[in-house]
């Protein structure tokens, strides 16, 4: 973890502690093929307890260029082991249940994919629980899909912040309660609460020793998806986007029009410490500084690709541009900066960017029996640079240290001005 510190700015903090679907910033409409589903159920067939199986008891279906033959040799061991457990494991009878919902956790698991798990009935059923009410919280940005909870930025003033969090901390405990083995999306609802209460996190923080513990006072609190001004002195319009929400392009484009008009000699675009949003915003965002061309591709399993282009029409097309990133930029924030750095359209100002560029889906599974988490694809800039687990890295690397901080001084801003000063000459 960079001894850096997150910038902050005088306005209201975030509504709530937020979730996978903004964290990894990218929501997407994409399904997979109901045959997935039909797979794990033709698998895990349900099976009575203590009864001998035998593999022709399995039939295809979880591909449709495998034949019954072939899996019916391929799951030739894992039948053998289910009838040791069955015929010789000391505590009868075993549960057949947890065994299949075990052997879905092993192979997803298996994969080596962070971001791919199952969730069993019971925690799929919290996950889907309604938060009617509860939307409060100590406002930070979340990475859900990680071995523990992930704090990718604290927002604004929020309670986060004010607690000393900082991009890159996990969460292992809260209340003293071990959060090991809980999908993330599960620890968020414990988080979450009541304006006004406490919550103790146990945080690891890399390049700290020890894990410690951080009490949070929630709150309700709500920030706006997008501030702009002109710099004083300096003619140069700024504007910092804090989310990639359904609003945010409507909210940018009311900002620029009012910037331009003042007739600034360049624009900077502050993607610090924003943790994502949707993915069609990501794409309208982007359009805004692209004129035309790729903003990103998204690539699927077995070669297939979707590419997204600019939409014609964008406002901030030919103004000089500098873009601000670091640890707390991503998904969302990352596809339109990495889209902005490839067209040339301006250098980007900051620290590496975090590095979540996949996607995701929940899928149920038949008879409630939870649901898997499946990584169903990845982000590529238009030049076709992986953003997932890598971040963007900036143009011109500049650090915020703790100093920087207290001093109220900008560094990375103030590089972004000088660049801008520079192509006015």
């Amino acid at each position: 973890m960079r001894k850096t510190l997150v910038i902050t700015v005088s306005i209201l903090a975030a509504l709530v502690l937020l979730s996978s679907g903004f964290l990894g910033g990218v929501v997407t409409a994409q399904l997979i093929p109901d045959r997935v589903s039909t797979a794990l159920e033709s698998v895990l067939p349900g099976i009575s307890p203590s009864v001998s199986i035998d593999a022709s008891t399995i039939t295809s279906g979880y591909a449709a260029e495998q034949t019954s033959t072939d899996s019916t040799k391929l799951f030739k061991p894992y039948w053998q082991a289910w009838n040791i457990v069955h015929e010789q494991y000391i505590d009868q009878p075993v549960n057949d249940i947890t065994m299949m919902q075990g052997a879905i956790q092993g192979m997803m698991a298996s994969l080596g994919d962070q971001h791919t798990s199952y969730m069993n009935p019971d925690q799929y059923k919290q996950m889907n629980m309604s938060m009617e009410g509860e939307y409060e919280g100590i406002g930070a940005w979340v990475d859900t899909t990680t071995e523990y909870l992930t704090i990718i930025s604290p927002m604004p003033n929020s309670p986060a912040e004010k607690a000393g969090l900082l991009p890159g901390d996990k969460v292992i405990k809260i209340d003293d309660e071990d959060m090991t083995g809980i999908d993330g999306s599960l620890v968020v609802k414990h988080i979450l609460g009541k304006a006004g209460t406490t919550v103790a996190l146990t945080i690891v923080r890399e390049k700290v020793k020890d894990p410690f513990k951080v009490i949070i006072t929630r709150a309700r609190v709500v920030v706006p998806s997008v501030q702009g001004k002109i710099l004083k002195d300096k003619n140069i319009a700024y504007i910092q986007l804090y989310t990639f929400g359904e609003n945010t392009t409507k909210d940018l484009r009311t900002e620029i029009k009012k910037l331009i008009d003042q007739k600034p000699d360049g624009m900077i675009l502050d993607l610090r410490n924003n943790g994502g949003g949707l993915l069609t915003t990501a794409i309208e965002v982007g359009s805004e500084f692209i004129p035309k061309g790729v903003v990103l591709y998204e690539d699927y399993g077995k070669g297939k690709r979707q590419t997204f282009e600019a939409k014609k029409g964008g406002l901030a097309v030919d103004i000089p541009l500098v873009v601000l990133i670091n640890e707390g930029s991503a998904s969302a924030s990352e596809i339109v900066a990495g889209a902005i750095q490839d067209h040339k359209r301006g250098p980007l100002v900051g620290i590496t960017s975090y590095g979540k560029g996949s996607v995701q889906n929940w899928i149920p599974l038949l008879d409630s029996q939870g649901a898997v988490r499946v990584t169903i694809a990845r982000w590529l800039t238009p030049d076709e640079h992986q953003i997932n687990k890598k971040g963007l890295k900036p143009d011109y690397e500049v650090e915020l240290t703790a100093d920087d901080f207290k001093a109220k001084k900008d560094p990375q801003l103030d590089k972004a001005v000088e660049i801008l000063l520079e192509k006015k000459k």
